[in-house]
């Protein structure tokens, strides 16, 4: 497995990262502490060292069993978590983005997970309550008492991050390495701003959902169960249109569906280091497997064109022939512009 650069930064993580949402059973579906460990095993043998986690996963087990794993070798990994989500249900101030339950939700991941610091702290949703200014000087009084050494934003407004990341520049704080946001074939929103945005902050992006939930996996073609309810945009007529072409080009390149969903992901964003979950070992070898093969271009042309969606307002408006001939005087097909 190669490494990626963290965003602007010089940490070196896995081109894959390990998401574990499904460490522990609590929510019903998880994978218990035994699998779990093949799980964890099996991605530090293929040479991966990026681990996400959250405060609130399996209702804090997935971060006790992390630590337990990680113990042994704790400096060699990655290890990420989140804060936001509630610890306590029915109290206001054990949820949100305030400088309370940062504090307060940051030390109990660190005692949950056995170790005095984290390499990556998220935070997990905006909340749209918490001043932008209290949430990064807060996270910047983290960095710089120890605790953690990074910090990303998942699941925010491009124009939330833009700001934040400004802001923190101007005033010496420490800025957003990482983006997290759900980014799949079946889901490309993110391309209309927020993709856009981590490129020009040079922000690494690691997506979640790539598989769309299991959709692209063809299992609900093939009239298989799973976690995705029927009714799910993911399961509507144009997500199985998809599911069918990448099973379709998953059987031309001898390759699974779910190697040709994760592949799409990282071929088509830079700097992009896709989040895979599992409940089982094999789940995990079929996806690390993908990083063994490419998507052709005519392929990926294929799916991108199968998959688009209108950018809508500003963005359709600005790409019309008319606008940039008017911006450009006329010669916009003469002037090579590298920031594209």
């Amino acid at each position: 497995m190669k490494f990626k650069l963290l965003g602007k930064s010089g940490l070196r993580v896995s081109e894959i990262c390990l998401g574990t949402m499904t460490f522990g059973t609590e929510w019903g579906w998880g994978a218990d502490k035994h699998e779990s460990k093949k799980i964890f095993d099996m991605y530090a043998n293929a040479g991966g060292n990026f681990i996400d986690t959250a405060n609130r996963y399996t209702e804090g087990t997935s971060e006790k069993f992390l630590g337990d794993f990680i113990a042994s070798d704790r400096d060699h990994f990655v290890l990420a978590t989140k804060y936001t989500l509630m610890d306590r249900d029915g109290d206001p101030n054990y949820a949100g983005n305030h400088r309370k339950n940062l504090v307060r939700s940051l030390n109990e991941s660190l005692k949950r997970l056995n170790t005095d610091y984290i390499d990556l702290f998220w935070v997990h949703m905006w909340d749209f309550t918490t001043p932008v200014e209290e949430v990064m000087r807060g996270l910047d009084d983290l960095v710089r008492s120890g605790k953690v050494h990074y910090i990303g934003i998942s699941d925010t407004p491009a124009w939330v991050i833009s700001r934040a990341n400004m802001l923190a520049e101007l005033r010496g704080w420490s800025q957003f390495a990482a983006l997290q946001i759900e980014y799949s074939l079946l889901q490309r929103g993110a391309e209309r701003d927020l993709l856009p945005m981590a490129k020009a902050l040079d922000m690494a992006v690691t997506p979640w959902g790539v598989i769309g939930g299991g959709a692209l996996t063809g299992k609900y073609l093939r009239g298989e169960g799973g976690r995705v309810p029927e009714n799910s945009l993911r399961r509507n007529e144009r997500s199985q249109e998809i599911a069918q072409a990448v099973v379709e080009i998953a059987d031309e390149l001898g390759v699974t569906p779910t190697q040709v969903a994760i592949n799409w992901a990282r071929q088509r964003v830079s700097n992009v280091m896709p989040i895979i979950g599992a409940r089982r070992v094999e789940q995990l070898q079929d996806s690390l497997k993908s990083l063994d093969s490419t998507i052709p271009d005519e392929m990926m042309h294929r799916l991108n064109e199968l998959s688009k969606i209108e950018l809508g307002f500003p963005h359709d408006f600005l790409s019309s022939e008319g606008v940039k001939q008017s911006a450009f005087a006329g010669m916009y097909d003469q002037i090579i512009n590298h920031r594209l």
